[in-house]
This record gives structure tokens, sequence and C-alpha cells, in this order.
């Protein structure tokens, strides 16, 4: 049962916590695939979007019998994140007045062994759409080229994250350092467009190519999560061939049109827990090349 379904999260749009809620059971199907078995930090808005919101990892009381956790050590201690499982505890995520679910790259119990690496393109500007879709297809191609297919959605805020989907078999810390020499790579064949540089006013207009999201800890925001900005925009896959053609931008989809379309194309993430590959032959090619 949602509680204080009329409580309007999103003043701008008039969407309650009670539509929230209905999006994400209507969405579950393609949403709970990928969430599933990841430790899940929620991004809280008790009083909606225009009010400042928290973030919660840890739920160590008032949560009901059934809701999965799983424990994860920190320093000085342990963190006991919510898992999603089915639509039942999804809502319940939602209920805490969750608007976006944000989750780890890899799942309980293989805690230490990520089945996707992330790569998080963040514009400093949105008024470049193409410069934004000229490298998003770049890093593309530089992952294609170490033999690594990759997949893309769209933020839901300013940039693209690109997607590579692991066989779990390489560490964390493997992937992490992995995801991070890419991006230095990458970094070094446009570096007047490009940055590694975390601070915003060290990355002078450039797009931050942001490869933090594969370390412990670390979390990135699942695919069609909503994300708490006005409009309601959501974190959905999309094709390449849609980014190619210039149809798709960070905040196309919304909680207002994604349904319609993963009801007519479905879901284009839909195999990638098949399209796992190892990082062994790609970290011995990304070795041998310059920068």
């Amino acid at each position: 049962m949602i509680t204080h379904p009329d409580k309007v999260l999103f003043p701008d749009e008039g969407i309650t916590k009670g539509d929230l809620a209905g999006y994400y059971e209507a969405i579950a199907p393609a949403l709970v695939p990928h969430i599933r078995n990841r430790p899940v930090t929620m991004e809280r808005y008790p009083s909606g979007i225009r009010a400042k919101g928290f973030w919660q990892k840890d739920v160590s009381r008032g949560f009901p019998d059934w809701l999965e956790r799983v424990a994860v050590p920190k320093k000085d201690g342990t963190v006991h994140h919510p898992l999603v499982t089915d639509v039942r505890s999804l809502l319940w995520v939602v209920n805490q007045n969750t608007i976006t679910p944000h989750v780890w790259v890899t799942r309980a119990p293989k805690l230490y062994y990520p089945d996707l690496c992330v790569f998080d393109l963040d514009p400093s500007r949105d008024d470049e759409p193409e410069v934004l879709r000229r490298t998003a297809l770049s890093l593309r191609d530089l992952l294609a080229e170490l033999g690594l297919p990759s997949l893309v959605k769209t933020s839901g805020s300013k940039g693209f994250h690109i997607v590579v989907p692991l066989d779990g078999e390489t560490t964390m810390g493997h992937a992490a350092r992995f995801a991070d020499a890419v991006g230095k790579v990458f970094v070094s064949l446009a570096p007047e467009a490009l940055t590694q540089e975390f601070s915003k006013v060290d990355r002078r207009g450039r797009i931050y190519v942001d490869t933090g999201r594969n370390g412990y800890h670390s979390t990135f925001a699942t695919a069609y999560t909503v994300r708490a900005r006005p409009g309601a925009p959501v974190s959905a896959p999309c094709t390449w061939e849609e980014v190619e053609r210039g149809e798709v931008e960070p905040a196309t989809f919304t909680m207002r049109n994604i349904l319609d379309r993963v009801n007519q194309v479905g879901d284009v993430w839909g195999d990638l827990r098949r399209r796992g590959g190892s990082l062994k032959r790609p970290m011995e090619l990304l070795a041998k090349m310059p920068g």
C-alpha cells in the first residue's frame, strides 16, 4: 500500500507520489530485471523535488520482514542495503518517497564481481547536443576497438550512460581500474573537449568522462528510473542507431512517454544479461594503446 498517494512530488507537472508508484508498477517488467539483487541507495524527497532531498543507504529498522537486504562491510561497521527483487520490494522503496533508486554494478551475492562497467558522460553545458552525441559515439567506437560491445541509455539529466555488460568474472577492483584507464585514453584523444577532472571548476566547459561509478559503494541510476528534475525525465535505454540519427537526447524520455515507448518497442536492453563479456583480452589491448 502506498501511503499519502496525493502528495505532490513534481509541482510543475502535478505528479503525485501515487502517480510515481503507478509508473514504477507499470514499468516493473522492464525495470526489475536490471535492478534485481543490486544494493540500492534511495534518493528520497519527502517534500517533493523543490525541497532538499537526501540519500539513504542503510535500512536497519522500520522495514518489513519480507524485504531482502544485503550486509555490506564499511569502515567501522556494516551497511544494510535494501534489495529490489520484485514489484512489491520496488514499491516499498518508492513508498519511502524514493524518486530514483541508485544501484551498484554488482549483484548479491557476488558483490565484488561486477556484471556491468559504466561510463557516465556529463557535459558542463547542455546547449551542445551534437558535441555530446559525437562524444558518446566515439566512446562506443573506442570500446569496440577493445572488443567490447556497449549499450547506451539517457541519463535523464544532461548526459548519456554507456554500459558494457560483463561476465561477472572480473573483480571490482580490476574492472574499476580498467574503466579509469579507458577514460584516460579516451580523454587523451580530445583533451580540449574531454576531461576526467572531478571539480566542475577544473572542467572548463569540457565533458566529464566519469568512470567512478564502478568502485565499491559507487552507484548509478538504474534503467527506467525517474530523475528528480523538472519534467520527471527517465534514465532510459535507447539504441545506438537512435543516437546516431540524433533522435534521442539525455532528457528525451519522461515518466509521461516512456511507457508508450516500451509498449511499442519493448526493453531494448532486454538481452543485456546474455551479452556479458570478459575483460581479459580488452585489458591486454588497452595496455598497448597510447595515452
